[in-house]
C-alpha cells in the first residue's frame, strides 16, 4: 500500500504531461484547421458574363464616346481591364468551346454548330471542374456548343437557346406573355442568387444573345422598347474602311456575292441610313446588358456577398460593322477578333486593381484564370494562361498568338490562319495562299496590306516562320 501511494503522483504526473502535450499539439493544429476552413469558406463566388458579338470598342471605358455602359465601365475601372483581348477563332460555337475548355479549336475539335462535347471533354470544362471541387454551378442563356446542350450538369439552368442553335430575342413565358431575352436572363439571375447566394461558393455563367443580330433575310436587331430613344440624336461616324475601295481591293476569290460577310453587310450596313439605324440598335442592346449588370451589382450588395464575388465579362467574338465592306466576324481583322474583357475581383491585392493591362489576353485564358481563382488544379490539356499570374509576373506574358478559322470555307467564308502580335498581324487565306501583313501599331484600321512592300520583307519572313512554329504547337 505504501508503494502504491508513492506511485499515484508519478502516474498522474505522466497523465498530466500527456494531456499537456496533446494540448500543445491541438494548439498547433487548430490554427491550421481554422485557416483551412476559412479558405474553404471564403472561396470566391464567380460570375462569368459572356456577350455575343460584342467588339472590343463597344464599351465606354474602352474609349467609345457614344455608347452608354456606366455599370460595366465602373466594374472595369475598379478591376483589371485588358486592353488587348482577343479570341483565337472568331465564331460563336468555336470560341465558346475554347472559353469552356481553355483550348484552341485545333485541340478541342469543335469546328461547327452541331458537334457536342464528348463526355471526356465535358468533364474538363470549367463548370464541371468547379462542381467537382464543391461549387454550385449555374448557367443562364445560350450554351452555344453542339446540338445537345448539357444543361443537366448544372445545379441551376435556364436555356434560352431551346435547341435552336441561336435564341430568339422574344421568348414566350409559361403564362404566354412575350419577354425580351435580356430581361428573361435578368429575372433568372435574380432567381439564382435568391437560391444560391448563401449555399457555399458558386459559379454562375451568364450568356446573353445581345448584341447578336436576329438571324433572318435580312437579319435585324430586336431591342426592348424602353431603349428606343437611346442614341437617336447621335451621328455615328462611319468606319475608315467603309469606303468601297477597300472592298474592291480584295482578290477575286474573296470579292464575290457568295461571301457571307458581304451578304449580311447588304441588309444591315450597306447604306448610311441602315448603318446609323443598326449601329444604334447594336448599342441599345449593349446598354440593355449594362442595366442587367447594374442589377447584379445591387443584388450582390443586398445579399451581402459583393465582397467575395468576382465578376468577369468577355465577348465571344468581335463584330465588323461595315469595315472593309463586311458585316459579322470570321475574318482576322481587329474589329472581328478583338473583344472586351475585364476582371472585377474585390479579393485581389491593391497592386493589381484599378489597372489597364496591356498584355495580350485570349479566350483560352478564361478557364485557367477561373480555376486558379477557385484554387482548383488546371488540367494539362489546357493551353491558356492564368491572367492573374501573368500580371503578378509569376508566368511570362505571351508575345503573340495563333489565329485559326475553318468554318464553311470558300466561297462563303474563306479559311484563314495567322499570327497576331501587339504591333503586327500576318494572315493567310489557306485555300488560296493569299497573304496579308498589317502594321497594326501605326495602321490600326488595317488599310494597307504590306506583303509586297520591300521595307517589310524581313518582318514578313519573321512572321511566316512564327506562323509555322505556332501552327505546329496548337494541336
Amino acid at each position: 500500500m505504501i508503494q502504491l501511494k508513492k506511485n499515484i503522483p508519478s502516474c498522474w504526473l505522466k497523465i498530466k504531461m500527456i494531456c499537456m502535450l496533446l494540448i500543445f499539439i491541438l494548439m498547433d493544429f487548430l490554427p491550421c484547421a481554422q485557416s483551412s476552413l476559412k479558405l474553404k469558406g471564403n472561396r470566391p463566388n464567380i460570375i462569368f458574363i459572356l456577350t455575343d458579338d460584342q467588339r472590343w470598342d463597344a464599351l465606354g471605358v474602352m474609349g467609345n464616346p457614344i455608347i452608354k455602359t456606366p455599370n460595366l465601365d465602373k466594374l472595369a475601372s475598379a478591376g483589371i481591364l485588358f486592353e488587348n483581348s482577343y479570341v483565337t477563332t472568331s465564331i460563336c460555337c468555336v470560341s465558346r468551346a475554347s472559353i469552356l475548355t481553355g483550348q484552341y479549336e485545333s485541340r478541342h475539335k469543335i469546328h461547327d454548330f452541331v458537334t457536342d462535347f464528348t463526355p471526356a471533354a465535358l468533364a474538363e470544362t470549367y463548370p464541371v471542374l468547379l462542381k467537382n471541387a464543391g461549387y454550385k454551378i449555374g448557367f443562364i442563356g445560350k450554351f452555344g456548343v453542339g446540338n445537345h446542350q448539357p444543361f443537366q450538369i448544372f445545379d441551376f439552368s435556364v436555356n434560352t437557346e431551346v435547341e435552336k442553335g441561336q435564341p430568339d430575342y422574344l421568348i414566350k413565358e409559361a403564362d404566354g406573355h412575350m419577354i425580351h431575352e435580356t430581361d428573361s436572363i435578368s429575372h433568372s439571375i435574380s432567381k439564382f442568387l435568391d437560391e444560391y447566394a448563401h449555399k457555399g461558393p458558386f459559379c454562375l455563367s451568364v450568356s446573353f444573345k445581345a448584341p447578336h443580330e436576329q438571324d433572318g433575310n435580312p437579319p435585324e436587331y430586336i431591342i426592348q422598347k424602353r431603349y428606343g430613344n437611346y442614341y437617336k440624336d447621335e451621328l455615328i461616324p462611319e468606319p475608315v474602311t467603309a469606303n468601297p475601295k477597300y472592298w474592291n481591293s480584295f482578290p477575286d476569290f474573296f470579292r464575290t456575292n457568295s461571301n457571307f460577310g458581304r451578304i449580311r453587310w447588304k441588309g444591315l450596313f450597306s447604306t448610311p441610313t441602315l448603318y446609323q439605324e443598326n449601329v444604334k440598335k447594336y448599342y441599345q442592346l449593349i446598354t440593355g446588358v449594362d442595366d442587367v449588370v447594374g442589377q447584379i451589382i445591387k443584388k450582390l450588395s443586398d445579399t451581402h456577398i459583393s465582397d467575395n464575388t468576382i465578376i468577369i465579362l468577355m465577348g465571344d467574338n468581335g463584330f465588323l460593322m461595315g469595315e472593309h465592306g463586311l458585316e459579322g466576324k470570321w475574318y482576322g481583322y481587329e474589329e472581328s477578333i478583338r473583344v472586351p474583357l475585364f476582371i472585377y475581383d474585390p479579393t485581389l491585392p491593391d497592386k493589381i486593381k484599378n489597372i489597364r493591362a496591356s498584355q495580350i489576353a485570349l479566350n483560352i485564358d478564361i478557364v485557367p484564370t477561373i480555376l486558379s481563382m477557385a484554387h482548383v488544379s488546371v488540367p494539362s490539356k489546357m493551353q491558356g494562361k492564368n491572367l492573374i499570374a501573368v500580371l503578378e509576373n509569376k508566368i511570362p506574358a505571351r508575345k503573340d498568338f495563333f489565329y485559326q478559322h475553318y468554318f464553311f470555307g470558300s466561297p462563303k467564308i474563306p479559311k484563314e490562319e495567322g499570327v497576331v502580335t501587339k504591333d503586327f498581324k500576318y494572315m493567310i487565306y489557306i485555300e488560296h495562299h493569299y497573304e496579308e501583313l498589317y502594321d497594326i501599331m501605326h495602321d490600326p484600321h488595317e488599310t494597307t496590306n504590306l506583303v509586297n512592300h520591300a521595307k517589310y520583307k524581313k518582318k514578313l519572313e519573321e512572321l511566316r516562320e512564327r506562323y509555322k512554329e505556332l501552327g505546329s504547337s496548337v494541336f
